[in-house]
């Protein structure tokens, strides 16, 4: 969450944002450094017509039997991507080392590293026809598609190797199970012949009948041979970890299938974080009581952004006697909303003021409505980050009716989670009227009939789960703060 030396002024920070401008410089000098090309410009121009920073580049991983090729299938299918794996590169490919890399099969050898490197490199600069159906080839090289990489790399120097040729995945899921349950998957799987998929006798039989009847069993390890696979698997996997630890995430095979594709696709979803400039705005919306301004306080404690109550911020122009408190004073002495207008001319000098456009910021009680929502826009105040605090009518209604304030030391109680310490604090304990079960009601009221608009409004907001533990909601923030936000090409599969 570093902020750059100088702020950027806020209309230019937000279109850098907006259009992933730093995301892009940071990927072309990668791709530079991968590739080296002699014309740095006109490789570059076609790397951007390609568009395809945002392509998957995804390797599948894990022992066998641990369901490796049902998620490529299904990552494939859903991110419109090429899967290659060992089956597609010797028998469904007709590339120039396909020959070679057969009669190691055929002598029963091993085939070399460098050899599965040299196919899988040759299998994306390929010119590709996804489907057999389609009549014209497309003149897009796989590499923009994106790809899968099923299995591969088995050991470190194919990952070295493959890295070296410029082939470097995004994402690296590697599927874990124990070994006794991976030796009982490997005796009971069955494969469909036309569409390729894998069941299994046991977890995941087909519902139908027409499905079942073409299945066939797949020319599988023995006990004994699949037990000599796992131990070379158990013993090169700690070198491919150490390579790809940073963009790496172990997925369990030993639950129901859909819960593993949901994992594995929210994982390629995901973004790594980026070492580009970014300064935080952060906006908060929620009912009252749902721990706003509790959060808000903890965020900029521990990372140094202002905290701006927009209530507090209106007590402060009144009692500073500025030009715009006085305005608002006989509104606020009155009980009444203070104009937008005016509401938003001291919310915008304060939110451009230099602590914040250097720092960063945090908001909370603005906007309270779409209206408010399209003027913060207008006066180019845009968050990268919004917050909807998601909290129940009963919890609400627990949390502040319960309050209570001391009039001597300020001192806040609570009647249940934090009673006062003695009997003759508990005496002079006072409730504020806002937190009298009426006005409560009126204020939730308010909220829940413009809220849906607001959401609607900020469509990539974010949604928190209120009523937990203050510190496991802070967690939840944070780390969706520092995370870079999902792709917004796969944010809707």
């Amino acid at each position: 969450m570093a902020a750059p030396a100088r702020p950027w002024p806020p209309p230019v920070g937000a279109y850098a944002e907006e259009r992933e401008l730093f995301r892009l410089l940071q990927n072309m000098l990668e791709e530079l450094l991968i590739h080296k090309p002699d014309d740095p410009i006109q490789y570059m121009i076609n790397h951007l017509k390609q568009n395809n920073d945002d392509a998957p580049r995804i390797c599948v991983l894990g022992p066998p039997a641990s369901g490796k090729t049902t998620v490529a299938m299904w990552l494939c299918k859903h991110l419109d991507a090429i899967r290659i794996s060992q089956e597609t590169l010797l028998f469904k490919e007709i590339l120039a080392l396909t020959r070679e890399a057969k009669m190691y099969k055929e002598r029963k050898q091993k085939i070399p590293n460098a050899l599965w490197a040299n196919l899988i490199q040759e299998r994306l600069s390929n010119v590709d026809c996804i489907k057999q159906v389609i009549e014209e080839c497309m003149t897009v090289p796989l590499s923009a598609l994106g790809w899968i990489l099923e299995g591969f790399p088995e050991n470190q120097e194919q990952a070295w190797m493959l890295q070296s040729s410029g082939i470097i995945p995004r994402h690296v899921v590697v599927l874990y199970a124990p070994d006794t349950v991976l030796i009982e998957r490997n005796s009971g799987k069955r494969l469909d012949p036309f569409t390729e998929e894998v069941y299994h006798t046991t977890f995941d039989w087909p519902s139908d009948p027409l499905i079942q009847q073409r299945l066939v069993k797949p020319e599988d390890l023995s006990e004994q041979e699949m037990s000599k696979k796992l131990l070379e698997y158990h013993r090169n996997f700690p070198g491919v970890f150490r390579i790809y630890q940073k963009v790496l995430k172990s997925i369990s095979a030993d639950q129901p299938s859909m819960d593993v594709l949901s994992q594995v696709l929210t994982y390629v979803q995901t973004r790594h974080r980026s070492a580009a400039p970014f300064t935080p705005r952060i906006l908060f919306c929620g009912p009252p009581g749902s721990g706003k301004s509790l959060q808000a306080a903890l965020i900029a404690q521990k990372y140094s952004v202002v905290n701006i109550c927009c209530g507090q911020l209106l007590k402060e122009a009144v009692a500073d006697k500025t030009k715009l408190g006085e305005l608002i004073k006989p509104y606020i002495d009155n009980g009444y909303p203070v104009p937008d207008n005016l509401v938003m001319k001291i919310l915008a000098e304060r939110l451009n003021a230099l602590d914040c456009m250097t720092n960063g910021w945090v908001l909370y009680g603005f906007p309270r409505d779409i209206e408010q929502g399209e003027q913060l826009q207008k006066s180019h105040i845009i968050p990268n980050r919004v917050f909807f605090f998601n909290l129940s009518y009963e919890s609400i209604m627990e949390r502040l009716s319960q309050r209570r304030i001391d009039p001597v030391t300020g001192e806040r109680y609570h009647m249940t989670f934090r009673p006062a310490p003695a009997p003759e604090i508990q005496v002079r304990l006072r409730q504020n009227p806002r937190d009298k079960e009426e006005n409560i009601e009126k204020r939730v009221e308010t909220y829940y009939r413009n809220v849906k608009e607001l959401e609607d409004f900020y469509e990539d907001a974010i949604y928190v789960n209120a009523d937990q533990d203050p510190h496991v909601v802070f967690e939840f923030i944070e780390s969706c703060i520092i995370k870079p936000l999902p792709c917004k090409k796969l944010k809707s599969l």
